[in-house]
């Protein structure tokens, strides 16, 4: 028995005195409580499959292979590493489920967290999930014919959660062990309860031990990963294009959660520096798929020579997942927004009504929350019931409008919104600034400054003209408060640089959010984020109520009670004012070739990773 013991383990969040971990050792589980092997895993309840479940639902088994996918991508990227924090990486790569590399589980797009095998055939847990074990499938392979083995799986856990991307940290955090069971089952012991890393480390991307041992894993670069997906990498022009070719001789084409999946020959993505250039491309035939963001373009731009014949064709993709959050980000690191009356004082300056009428003909709503547009989001009005039972150890240091209740300013259809600026300025002046002599200044004569950040290559939710436009009129109601604020453009692997390192003072954000929230979100908003390089907490929070909301969801096995967790979470997150919201969409707009396909079956998650191209197929030409 091969056992690695992690080093170190101790409290995982800071500001909990009165939660201690709990260090669990197989020693000390009876024998009892252990279950029995598993096709697959769910959050709560059992998944929605059967063992011996011909394909997933959402899946066409009867779709044709061949063909290839164009794809774009804004940027330019230096590194085939996504795994680490260091290069500017290909993320197909990662957010693509399964493309080069693969995990132990499978997760469905049909279920709000339900995992079922891949690499591992079974996976097993005991009723409190203080650990979990997984069987790998006999005939696992790397794309070079070599098998899966247990060292590979025990490597790779060990070295992202030690010298891989931040992201990894957390819940490595809270393994005591991992070890070699049998021939082909490994066993992670947790020295934590969080019922959600069974299901986290059933996700983790399985690496070849051989292919980067004894290399210094940190580093970014280009050398091509070896992994078990049912695509290889092909071809490489750094920066501009990576081409992904089916492997023929993929391990697992026959597996059930991969039937109907994968139907592409060759998945290519071009890189382009800005958005303007990718839909020219688009528009003539040169990349197959363009995601509209704009609802008031997609009704008047598709108008070109291949829509008008029918060469390109308009879908719209539902989705019941949660809106997340799309914005302007405010450092609290930063001392000028370290106070909750500026940060609203930003969001009354900000006319969204305005800004929306402008850019999308009013069509889209707004963002009135992080988890809005679901069953997780927090409904208006004051908490009630177990939310308020969560949020009341907190109540002293909670930002107004937690607990009461807390909604966004409805703004002007006028570009000068009057009332939102008074309301604006009395915060200020509330919060130590005054208009002097044209200028908002504190006590001491020092001018309220700041710098607008923006990614000249736009972002996943947003081209980078849309954000430039929503700034240039946010900037034109801020001189009226006598803000002088200073906006710079950066190429994308400047405004990657400078966010991982939290160098700015407000920036476009955005982060997608789903229907089964857990660890992550300490990556999100959790207090060890604030001075860690990488984390996704750009806005600098620390907050002992968020942290506890988290640890509620980590810890009920009652999906009600962990809804409300969620709910009270996004009661927190909303009312901090971290970010001034703009509108949302609960449909993708995709226009994309009339040769490209997808299953007439929606799923849960619509438009998300591993719908497209995953699902999608090619008909041959008549």
């Amino acid at each position: 028995m091969r056992i690695f013991k992690i080093p170190n383990k101790c409290a995982i969040w800071r500001g909990f005195s009165r939660v201690a971990a709990v260090v669990f050792t197989v020693a000390a589980m009876p024998l009892a409580t252990l279950a029995e092997p598993a096709h697959g895993i769910a959050m709560y309840g059992e998944p929605a499959l059967p063992e011996g479940f011909e394909s997933l639902p959402y899946a066409n088994p009867q779709a044709p292979k061949g063909g290839t996918i164009r794809l774009a991508e804004s940027g330019v990227f230096d590194s085939l590493k996504p795994w680490v924090l260091k290069g500017n990486p290909v993320w197909p790569i990662l957010f693509q489920p399964g493309l080069v590399t693969e995990s132990l589980m499978y997760r469905s797009l049909d279920e709000p967290f339900t995992l079922y095998g891949l690499l591992a055939e079974t996976v097993e847990t005991d009723a409190e999930r203080r650990w979990v074990e997984f069987t790998l499938r006999p005939e696992a392979r790397f794309s070079d014919g070599s098998p899966v083995t247990v060292e590979d799986v025990i490597w790779s856990y060990e070295t992202l959660g030690t010298q891989g991307h931040p992201r990894y940290h957390g819940a490595w955090s809270k393994v005591e062990r991992i070890e070699q069971t049998a021939k082909r089952s490994v066993r992670l012991t947790f020295n934590t309860l969080d019922r959600e890393l069974v299901m986290l480390m059933g996700m983790r991307p399985i690496l070849q031990k051989a292919q980067w041992e004894g290399k210094d894993f940190t580093q970014s670069g280009l050398e091509v990963p070896i992994g078990t997906g049912p695509y290889v990498i092909d071809r490489v022009d750094t920066g501009r294009s990576i081409s992904f070719r089916r492997n023929p001789e993929y391990w697992g084409k026959d597996l059930a959660v991969s039937r109907g999946l994968h139907n592409f020959d060759v998945i290519r993505f071009d890189y382009f520096g800005d958005s303007n250039a990718m839909f020219e491309a688009f528009k003539a035939g040169e990349i197959d798929v363009w995601r509209e963001l704009s609802p008031l373009k997609w009704e008047t731009e598709f108008n070109f020579p291949r829509a008008t014949s029918g060469a390109v064709v308009q879908s719209e993709i539902p989705n019941q997942r949660p809106s997340g959050i799309v914005g302007l980000v405010m450092n609290t690191r930063n001392p000028l927004f370290s106070d909750w009356r500026v940060r609203q004082a930003m969001i009354e300056a900000f006319n969204f009504q305005f800004i929306n009428n402008t850019l999308n003909g009013g069509a889209d709503p707004r963002i009135t929350s992080y988890f809005s547009n679901s069953e997780l989001g927090m409904q208006p009005g004051p908490a009630e019931g177990r939310e308020r039972e969560l949020l009341e150890p907190f109540a002293s240091d909670l930002p107004p409008g937690t607990l009461e209740g807390y909604a966004l300013p409805e703004g002007s259809d006028r570009a000068l919104d009057r009332a939102g600026l008074r309301r604006a300025l009395d915060l200020l002046e509330q919060a130590g600034w005054t208009v002097q002599d044209g200028r908002l200044a504190d006590a001491d004569g020092r001018p309220f400054a700041f710098e607008i950040m923006l990614n000249q290559s736009g972002s996943a939710m947003r081209t980078a003209s849309e954000t430039q436009q929503i700034v240039d009129i946010f900037d034109q109601a801020l001189k009226r408060l006598g803000i002088a604020a200073r906006i710079t453009r950066l190429d994308a692997a400047q405004f990657i640089e400078r966010t991982n390192n939290f160098q700015f003072d407000m920036t476009w954000y955005e982060r997608g959010l789903s229907l089964s929230p857990g660890n992550e979100q300490l990556l999100y908003w959790g207090a060890d984020g604030v001075d860690q390089p990488g984390s996704r907490n750009w806005m600098g929070m620390n907050s002992p109520a968020a942290e506890a909301m988290i640890e509620a969801m980590l810890n009920t096995d009652d999906d009600q009670d962990f809804a409300a967790a969620v709910r009270a979470l996004d009661r927190v997150l909303t009312a901090g004012r971290y970010v001034i919201p703009v509108s949302f969409s609960a449909n993708s707009r995709l226009a994309h070739s009339s040769r490209l396909h997808y299953p007439d079956r929606k799923t849960l998650y619509g438009d998300w990773p591993g719908f497209m191209p995953e699902t999608w197929w090619q008909e041959a030409e008549k």
